[in-house]
């Protein structure tokens, strides 16, 4: 049986202060969020000037952001990152509340999921953001 999944990992950098928030994101992600992607290669940072290190040396495919993290929140980080990086990867922010919407559209995040996370919902978002850079991804020079 052939699989139609592109073989190589996509890049997943999850960005939050809190070791077990990490553990929660790459949870309710999973190995693969969806059929016909390629599995999830996570690479996780815990302060802001990591993720701005990490996004600048370039291969990340989706950042996930923690909107609650400390000192600086994953919706500034976010808005950062659109600001600065080239051909920057899209972003799926995690807001602790719904309320907090429009930090998220302020920040420029592709996807929005609100906590408690649902893996589902969680899965479902990052799996479109990833079929965007997929499509949308420059080639390597």
């Amino acid at each position: 049986m052939s699989s139609t999944a592109p073989e190589s990992p996509m890049k997943v950098l999850v960005y939050s202060d809190d070791a077990s928030t990490r553990a929660q994101i790459r949870l309710a992600i999973g190995r693969r969020p969806a059929a016909g992607l390629p599995k999830v290669e996570f690479v996780e940072r815990a302060t802001q000037p990591a993720v701005v290190e990490t996004l600048d040396q370039g291969g990340i495919d989706v950042l996930v952001v923690d909107g609650e993290a400390q000192p600086a929140g994953g919706l500034g980080v976010c808005r950062q990152a659109k600001d600065e990086v080239y051909d920057c990867p899209p972003v799926l922010a995690i807001i602790g509340r719904r309320d907090d919407g429009w930090l998220a559209t302020w920040s420029r995040a592709d996807a929005v999921v609100s906590l408690p996370l649902d893996p589902m919902a969680v899965a479902n978002a990052l799996a479109g953001l990833m079929r965007r850079r997929l499509e949308t991804r420059l080639p390597a020079l």
